[in-house]
């Protein structure tokens, strides 16, 4: 029978199970009744789970007031505030590998199941599940001739970092007297690297595939958008982009920075020699639950090195319907009205990085039926996509957009997406496309969708072709979304948003939400990202509107009167919806001018 009690009297070793459900009874989180049934269940149990992970295996609701799903990361948290200790979500992305590793020996950090989690002069902070298990303190403290500062972990996150900790400072120590190894594959735009299977290394170039396999991984499970390799002086960084944001995730030495970048330059079927000149190259990779992935790949020399940076791309983005991207109902509806049509332009303007290729991407991949022959010529090819015929444009061979679409033309095709507009000719035949029967969808770098019209005019695109091509044009950014599990009421007051919406007339909501930061969203407030979008149609009133000498700003004051809602709004309309922040909004969003 497992009797409550106040507070804990501090044994001594390991936390055992009975010990465990006296604290949950004794604070009112656990039934007695079904404390003392788990108990029972458990009390021949053999298995070597920690005590926290077979309660949360009970999947309880705390019995207080919150009512709360108790996780191992919730009950770890709780009785971190009970016994006065801080408790510590590890973050592979905060963890300093090679110096956590040089403090405790990997044999010893095994055996009492303690984690090094951070350095810093004489203090070192080690994460435990055992709270109670400290008489190797003093010992360690002694012989480090530091202090420990002792924080409570989850057994789970122990347990799985504890291993990496040990195997990457190892591969980054052997890195600085080797090199990266060589593979042998086909010679084609593409090439499927399967993690951990290659078999045409040496054993001495192990190491730095460990290492590049650790980046990948790591970049996948973190949602990591790019990965940066960066040359410094005397050091190398490691940087993520995650949600639109870089996060700085490792200092590596120079030497192994410029051994990882040969060997994912080999992979890429780059010129490993070449370091003087900018290059481009792509792989093929599965994460770890085996979902293909791909990789765009891109070099350019430094005062410090060669730097490389790789665009990652989830093939599950393009399987979004248009609402999972962000989409209203209503402009899902404009936005398949438009790609209905069998002949006209389409035109996705913004920034780089604001999901232009996502949405085109997206778009072909629900017209390429196989009924329709889908083309495109890009620079370079962002994903390989079976159902499209892609052609790269190849400057060196004098291919460029233009005379990709002039190919095409030749293809019999019924859908063109061209890269991007960026010149008269490329305009010219991307009209003469569209003329001659075609659905053409294009992009370009314009602040929002009435620009794109006098850009196009300032590409000497003549008025009348622009009137009997262009069916609409859409503006897009990315805003970051606020994270579900730690987003908290906000006030806002009615002056300020109608200065933000003015001069729409859009009611202020009865609460707004702000970023407050939790483990699940490492801290930002903010966990993943979803669009915005400014949809302009080419309406009989705007055809008048287009003349050589036409404005920008009666070109805009023409759209917004017929009913174009402007990326603020309908950013304001997603804070309304506790989607976003006003703060995030602002960053992305040009002002709504009347």
């Amino acid at each position: 029978m497992i009797e409550p009690v106040p507070a804990i009297k501090h044994p001594q070793g390991r936390l055992s199970l009975g010990e465990l459900l006296r604290m949950l009874v004794g604070d009112g989180l656990v039934d007695k009744s079904d404390a003392e049934k788990l108990y029972k269940d458990r009390k021949l149990d053999s298995s070597n789970l920690h005590p926290l992970v077979v309660v949360a295996e009970q999947k309880w609701l705390a019995h207080n007031a919150s009512g709360k799903l108790l996780t191992v990361d919730a009950l770890t948290a709780w009785m971190a505030e009970r016994l006065g200790m801080d408790y510590y979500p590890i973050d592979p992305l905060q963890l300093d590998f090679t110096a956590a590793a040089q403090v405790i020996s990997k044999a010893y950090a095994e055996r009492l199941k303690i984690m090094p989690v951070k350095v810093a002069g004489t203090l070192v902070t080690v994460a435990t599940a055992e709270p109670f298990l400290t008489d190797w303190i003093a010992d360690l403290e002694r012989v480090l001739n530091r202090q420990i500062k002792l924080v409570l972990a989850s057994p789970l996150d122990i347990n799985r970092y504890l291993p990496e900790i040990y195997n990457l400072a190892n591969s980054i120590n052997l890195a600085n007297t080797a090199k990266a190894g060589q593979i042998v594959g086909v010679q084609n735009l593409e090439q499927l690297v399967e993690i951990g299977k290659d078999k045409n290394l040496d054993a001495n170039e192990q190491h730095i595939v460990n290492i590049v396999e650790w980046l990948f991984k790591y970049a996948f499970e973190q949602r990591a958008s790019d990965i940066h390799l960066e040359p410094r002086r005397d050091v190398g960084l490691m940087r993520f982009r995650i949600d639109g944001v870089l996060h700085l995730v490792y200092r590596l030495p120079s030497n192994i920075m410029n051994a990882i970048t040969s060997r994912i330059k080999l992979l890429g079927r780059m010129d490993m020699v070449e370091k003087r000149r900018p290059q481009d190259g792509r792989l093929k990779t599965l994460t770890t639950e085996g979902v293909e992935t791909e990789l765009r790949l891109s070099t350019m020399p430094t005062a410090f090195g060669e730097k490389l940076v790789m665009r990652i791309f989830t093939p599950e983005n393009l399987v979004k319907d248009f609402i999972q991207l962000g989409f209203s109902q209503a402009q899902a509806d404009l936005w398949k009205t438009w790609t209905s049509h069998p002949n006209g332009i389409i035109l996705v303007t913004g920034p780089t990085g604001s999901g232009k290729t996502t949405t085109l991407y997206s778009t072909l991949k629900q017209l390429a039926t196989p009924e329709v022959n889908v083309c495109t010529v890009e620079d370079p090819i962002e994903m390989v996509e079976p159902a499209f015929n892609q052609m790269q444009v190849q400057k060196n061979i004098e291919l460029s957009f233009a005379d990709g679409i002039r190919t095409l033309l030749r293809q019999d095709p019924d859908i063109i997406m061209v890269g991007e507009i960026r010149d008269n000719e490329t305009a010219e035949m991307a009209t003469q496309a569209a003329l001659t029967g075609h659905l053409v969808l294009s992009t370009l770098h314009t602040n929002d969708a009435p620009a794109a019209i006098t850009r196009l005019l300032d590409l000497d695109v003549a008025p009348y072709l622009i009137n009997s091509t262009v069916l609409g044009i859409m503006a897009q950014r990315l805003v970051r979304t606020l994270c579900p599990d730690c987003k908290a009421p906000a006030e806002i007051d009615e002056a300020s948003w109608n200065a933000l919406v003015a001069p729409w007339k859009i009611p202020k909501p009865a609460k707004i939400y702000h970023a407050v930061g939790c483990q699940a969203c490492r801290m930002t407030g903010y966990r993943g990202r979803s669009g915005i979008y400014e949809m302009l149609t080419i309406s009989p009133g705007l055809k008048k509107c287009i003349t050589q000498n036409t404005d920008l700003e009666s070109i805009r004051a023409l759209a917004h009167k017929e009913g174009m809602q402007p990326l603020l709004i309908n950013g304001a309309e997603k804070v309304a919806a506790g989607l976003t922040t006003v703060e995030e909004l602002l960053k992305v969003a040009p002002p709504a001018l009347d």
